[in-house]
């Protein structure tokens, strides 16, 4: 299981066009820890109890409004209680602006104040999705991640069983390549896991007998992705003779990462199995599957019908 994810204050900045109204405030090693927001009206009110100092704290039209309504006598112990609660940071967002006295405050207890020009709704959902991402749960794990036909399919298996090669003769035919060897997995939502490529990784691929090959470089941008939610998992595995193989595809198998179910097929290797096409079978399957058709209940229910024509 991964660890408590952070993420740096100056990338959120950069990220959502955030205007930085306290330049002499040094943003450098700050770190946000919580995915969620909060608009302090209630604390603005003068109620402190069970306050989200974790929060970014989101002041919107309706609190600015509020704080205008106001006197200087009542808003100052406002403010200061406000900004001396180590919160990690304000962002106002469009036709507000802090007062003098705000920012005053905010220089003494060395709180970040920024400005936002979208609709408060809007930079909540912005903020709100990028802070999910960012701060998701997450693990690395061995294996190669492309995306085929637009299903996110995690190829895994041993060192050396033709993972890379099979990924490199998917892209050759035209699917895209996320990450090689190792795969950042990240639980964005209780339904959703994405996978991306280290930055010391990205783009390359290797290739036993050959080396490193950067898929960007030889065949285009169009050849690689930066992320993609997986769709699916295919186990790479020598062949047994004494096992046995799914041959019809009537009950699911899935395999779990940080809690989260993804269907998985295991694909036994052998000489003249061509791994791509059956790589962009199972995943134009999984998609039908999804799309609400089964080809294996179909079969089943017509075995069922002639069955019982005969009886």
């Amino acid at each position: 299981m991964g660890n408590i994810q952070t993420v740096d204050m100056l990338l959120m900045v950069e990220k959502l066009n955030l205007k930085n109204l306290t330049p002499d405030i040094d943003l450098t090693g700050r770190k946000l820890a919580s995915p969620e927001i909060n608009r302090p009206a209630i604390q603005l009110s003068g109620y402190f109890e069970h306050f989200a100092t974790e929060r970014v704290q989101i002041l919107g039209y309706v609190e600015y409004t509020y704080l205008q309504s106001r006197s200087d006598e009542e808003k100052k112990p406002i403010y200061e209680r406000f900004f001396s609660s180590n919160i990690p940071c304000v962002v106002y967002t469009s036709r507000t602006e802090p007062e003098p006295y705000a920012l005053e405050m905010a220089n003494k207890y060395d709180v970040p104040v920024f400005y936002s020009d979208k609709k408060t709704s809007n930079f909540m959902a912005a903020i709100i999705g990028w802070l999910n991402v960012q701060l998701a749960p997450r693990i690395s794990i061995h294996g190669v991640l492309v995306d085929v036909y637009g299903e996110g399919v995690l190829i895994m298996g041993e060192s050396g069983i033709g993972k890379s090669e099979a990924a490199l003769e998917l892209i050759k035919r035209g699917h895209r390549l996320v990450t090689d060897d190792v795969v950042e997995i990240h639980k964005v939502s209780d339904d959703t896991l994405v996978g991306r490529s280290p930055e010391i990784t990205k783009h390359f691929i290797e290739l036993r007998g050959i080396g490193i090959v950067d898929v960007k470089t030889l065949f285009g941008v169009e050849c690689v992705k930066e992320t993609q939610a997986i769709d699916m998992v295919i186990k790479l595995e020598d062949w047994d003779k004494d096992k046995e193989y799914d041959r019809l595809g009537l009950t699911e198998e899935y395999t779990e990462f940080l809690g989260n179910k993804v269907v998985c097929h295991s694909l036994p290797i052998r000489p003249g199995r061509n791994l791509a096409i059956i790589v962009e079978t199972a995943a134009v399957n999984n998609r039908q599957k999804k799309m609400g058709y089964n080809a294996a209940q179909e079969l089943y229910r017509r075995v069922q019908e002639s069955m019982a024509r005969k009886n």
